[in-house]
């Protein structure tokens, strides 16, 4: 979704590659892609003038010649590298730096969430989303249908919680203040933690609704309270909370459809012209598409550098992490099969829209080219070809020959060009990652990883993980620069360390 902002960072940065003094003509000519990119993505007119005004001030005139220091190490920062971070820190400050949450009332007490907006922006769905997220996170959540004008988001509300394992309280004849109210006690009664008012909207904003909704506020004093907008309205999302904030005092912005066709001017506009943070986003229509708003990772999408960070936390719910990590171990020696590869594609399936994982990578928009549309079948016909394979074929794809891929090509109803494409990719990343695990400096060679990188370390991240065990080249930037070689043995103790540690934090949920 954020494709136009993308584009118009990518080209100012390109601008002032190659350049050692950052002069004001060469920054007005930056900005002017800067510009048209944040209006077409329908950001705010003013928001867009404060931001081109923030970052060229802090960037005119400033000669470049600035040595970062890592581990004792210097590295060269270049004008293009210095304009990035500008944007990154501009960005971040325009969306609010750090994740927000929902605040809770002291231990013993009921926390409200009081979820308002208009119809048809996702609200009783977000409702549901929320609690399920708030009952991983070990509350005990309680859902209250007070919109009765709208008969089906009372069913809607009741299905979604049964689907959920959740309560939801309702009293027919009980006016919505009352019903709130009612629910309060009923969930000191229960012992419930959370309670979540799924409140009624109207096709716009009118007195009726707001009085209501204040009437609401006064009987229950919510500590939260959110509205739930939705990210295809462009700027109609910001003059929404406008109003809403004025009668309600807004805590938080929880934005739906995230994952759709949206331009993204919404996310960068809703806090600087509200001031009320993005508290959660929706990503999807299943139960389980919600999660918190990171700044900084839409911020790094923005700027074409992926979001390593969400990536990896988008894989740890749906994959076992000491799975994953044995997996990983093989891929690099090579000895990797069509049985991991199949597991690995599942893993991708649950994360949701194909598109909107690829785009956290920090690659995707230098290997695919603009406008071009993302297949969302491939992963599917590709586990076709692997169930059509015997086991043994799937832990050996290099005993298939023509003859097994016409057999494999006609139980998957594909053709035979498409199983050898499969067959030759896959051997193709099976040696590049054996490569890889012989020398790791070859993932310097992902475009955007070393951008990505950087970003990341400019901000106090600890980006050692994702970076090789060897020393960069001298004079330069190199993966794993300033982080010291480390023995097998090391490896190990480190790895035995934290899987020590991954099992106690593990026992300690458990306990709570």
């Amino acid at each position: 979704m954020f494709e136009i902002l993308t584009k118009g960072f990518r080209n100012a940065r390109a601008r002032l590659a190659g350049k050692s003094v950052i002069t004001e003509a060469a920054i007005e000519e930056a900005l002017k892609d800067i510009r048209v990119s944040l209006l077409e993505a329908d950001v705010a007119l003013p928001v867009v003038s404060a931001f081109l005004e923030h970052v060229k001030t802090q960037a005119v005139g400033e000669v470049v010649r600035l040595k970062a220091k890592t581990d004792g190490k210097k590295v060269q920062v270049t004008p293009a590298e210095h304009f990035v971070k500008l944007c990154h820190d501009q960005l971040i400050a325009l969306m609010g730096d750090g994740e927000r949450q929902i605040e809770f009332e002291p231990a013993g007490r009921v926390t409200a969430v009081m979820m308002v907006g208009l119809h048809g922006t996702g609200k009783t769905t977000t409702s549901a989303k929320i609690a399920g997220l708030m009952k991983d996170g070990k509350h005990r959540p309680m859902l209250v249908a007070a919109d009765i004008y709208r008969p089906a988001a009372v069913d809607q509300l009741k299905v979604l919680g049964e689907r959920l394992g959740i309560p939801v309280f309702h009293r027919p004849g009980l006016l919505p203040p009352e019903m709130c109210a009612e629910a309060m006690k009923q969930a000191i009664a229960e012992k419930r933690d959370l309670v979540i008012f799924d409140t009624a909207g109207r096709l716009a904003i009118d007195e009726p609704l707001m009085e209501e909704l204040s009437q609401i506020k006064a009987r229950t004093n919510p500590k939260n309270i959110f509205l739930v907008v939705d990210a295809m309205i462009g700027q109609d999302a910001v003059r929404m909370a406008s109003e809403f904030d004025k009668r309600l005092s807004l805590t938080g912005v929880v934005m739906t459809k995230m994952d759709g066709d949206a331009r993204g001017g919404a996310a960068l506009s809703v806090r600087a012209v509200t001031g009320k943070p993005i508290v959660f986003v929706g990503m999807g229509e299943d139960l389980s598409k919600i999660e918190p708003f990171r700044p900084e990772g839409i911020a790094s999408r923005i700027l074409g550098f992926g979001d390593v960070v969400g990536l990896v936390k988008d894989f740890e719910k749906v994959v076992d992490q000491e799975k994953a990590e044995e997996d990983a171990i093989q891929l690099l020696k090579g000895n990797f099969n069509l049985v991991q590869f199949l597991e690995q594609i599942r893993a991708i399936q649950k994360m949701g829209s194909l598109r909107d994982t690829l785009e956290k990578l920090p690659f995707f928009h230098d290997m695919v080219p603009e406008g071009a549309a993302v297949d969302e079948k491939v992963l599917g016909r590709i586990e076709s070809m692997i169930h059509s394979m015997t086991p043994e074929e799937r832990r050996k794809p290099e005993i298939i020959g023509e003859s097994r891929m016409k057999r494999i090509a006609k139980g998957s109803g594909r053709k035979v060009p498409e199983v050898k494409d499969l067959l030759t990719r896959f051997d193709t990343m099976r040696e590049v990652m054996k490569r890889v695990g012989k020398q790791p400096s070859l993932l310097s060679r992902l475009p955007g990883f070393k951008e990505a990188l950087d970003l990341a370390k400019s901000r106090g991240e600890d980006v050692s993980d994702l970076m090789p065990d060897q020393e960069g080249p001298a004079g330069g930037w190199g993966p794993g620069y300033g982080v010291p070689r480390l023995s097998v043995a090391e490896k190990d103790r480190r790895r035995k360390k934290e899987k020590a540690a991954r099992k106690q934090r593990q026992k300690g949920r458990k306990k709570k």
